[in-house]
């Protein structure tokens, strides 16, 4: 397991199943409906049940009825998984690099993880955010994924004292794993 120690946290790198992790939050890579959908979305609703689902109604009803905009997150309970919340936030979809994707992608890094902070949460996991169904380049995300993170760790210590990357391929770990080495 690839690691890097930032202040008083650690960034740690793993492939697996991001449903599968008992942390206080996982980060899910949703869409801007928070209705669920494939790839993170739909495997985390599935696993945490309907009452996932719920408070993201809720959620839509009360403070984003339009739909969460890319970049901004929100925490919800996390029903039958193992995490005790999931944090949802909107990646941005690849049209090229030049519709400010890279800004999008590291704000919806940090504001998972000022969601975390707030929450008073110590640990939290999270997915490669926009390089499934949203196209983003994994050779290009990564490295603005651990970048923004630790960004955010240097410049708001706070309760977060460990961050996983949990990647679903071999792939994309040792890409992960290779943008590490530059950060």
């Amino acid at each position: 397991m690839a690691a890097l120690r930032v202040g008083e946290a650690v960034i740690r790198l793993l492939q697996g199943d991001i449903t599968d992790q008992v942390v206080d939050a996982i980060v899910n890579a949703a869409n801007s409906t928070l209705l669920g959908g494939g790839g993170v979305d739909g495997a985390i609703h599935r696993r945490g049940g309907p009452a996932i689902l719920e408070e993201c109604r809720a959620i839509r009803r009360t403070r984003y009825p339009g739909g969460l905009p890319t970049g901004e997150a929100v925490l919800t309970g996390a029903g039958r998984l193992p995490a005790r919340h999931v944090i949802h936030t909107v990646g941005p979809i690849w049209r090229g690099g030049h519709a400010g994707e890279p800004e999008l992608l590291a704000a919806a890094y940090r504001s998972s993880l000022r969601m975390a902070l707030e929450a008073e949460l110590r640990t939290i996991a999270f997915p490669s955010i926009s390089t499934g169904a949203y196209g983003f380049p994994t050779d290009l995300a990564a490295p603005i994924a651990l970048g923004a993170v630790r960004d955010f760790l240097l410049e708001e210590p706070g309760t977060i004292t460990e961050v996983r990357f949990v990647l679903f391929s071999e792939t994309d770990l040792s890409i992960y794993r290779a943008a590490l080495d530059r950060v």
